[in-house]
């Protein structure tokens, strides 16, 4: 039966520090539950309510991102168009300190892209020259290049 590793994998995230996670489909409406539950979470355990809105902001853009850009991706007509998009998303804490992780498929055909995108993400991180809104203005921006600088 699945219980014991289904048991296992929780307290492999709890020992992690993962307060919140979730993997599989998500729409527009799914964030909005999500998000719901991850606020009531952190005013549960007693979060100060500026760090709840940063961690939630970067929670939404994160989610935000798996909709529009994740490859793996279900759509059809069930009355209403539907339109599926797959990741997973984990929110914890370390040292007193919130962390967001969030990943999704990618499309093969953007991986050169995203993969450029990242680069510049390391210049950001390590920069040679002064960032300014014209260097960061400068780098190739698509859709396949999505990534959020948090």
């Amino acid at each position: 039966m699945l219980v014991q590793p289904y048991y296992q994998f929780q307290q492999d995230l709890h020992s992690k520090g993962i307060i919140f996670s979730f993997t599989g489909y998500v729409s527009e409406g799914i964030l909005y539950a999500l998000g719901e539950a991850l606020k009531q979470k952190m005013a549960l355990d007693e979060t100060d309510a500026n760090v709840t809105r940063k961690v939630f902001s970067i929670f939404v853009e994160q989610v935000q991102n798996i909709i529009r850009y994740s490859a793996d991706r279900v759509e059809g007509e069930v009355g209403k168009k539907v339109e599926l998009s797959s990741g997973m998303i984990a929110v914890g804490r370390e040292n007193n300190r919130f962390f967001v992780v969030c990943g999704n498929i990618v499309s093969q055909d953007d991986v050169t892209a995203l993969r450029d995108r990242l680069q510049c993400r390391r210049w950001i991180k390590t920069p040679s020259k002064p960032i300014t809104k014209k260097n960061y203005a400068s780098q190739p921006k698509n859709k396949a290049e999505a990534v959020a600088l948090v």
